[in-house]
């Protein structure tokens, strides 16, 4: 009987144990943040989007939010421009990129290379 009692006393605190691996988050692939740097070629007010181009010629959509934070300008819609040298830190879930924080570093200093040519 006391065999009896200790093997189910071990099932029970197995299964608590188990059930607590369960309870405990685990981080995803999605729950990490990113980097990339590049220049602003769109910004849409209405979608909360702007396009950043790398400098491997890569277009990314990136969407923001309020809770988005600015370094060197007041928000995205209100200081950061069209053709704006910009480091976006940013979420990835199912393909869609949400910036975290965006660092406006100016205009892009390739442009004014060009001009100068």
């Amino acid at each position: 009987m006391l065999h009896r009692w200790k093997l189910y006393l071990g099932l029970l605190c197995g299964l608590v144990a188990l059930s607590l691996l369960g309870a405990v988050p685990r981080a995803s692939a999605d729950d990490f943040t990113h980097m990339m740097d590049g220049v602003v070629k769109h910004i849409d007010k209405d979608t909360k989007t702007m396009v950043v181009k790398t400098a491997d010629g890569t277009e990314h959509t990136v969407k923001y939010t309020d809770k988005t934070a600015v370094e060197g300008a007041k928000d995205v819609e209100g200081g950061v421009k069209e053709g704006s040298h910009v480091s976006v830190k940013y979420t990835e879930e199912g393909g869609e990129k949400t910036a975290v924080g965006v660092k406006d570093l100016g205009k892009d200093v390739d442009k004014g290379a060009d001009k100068m040519k």
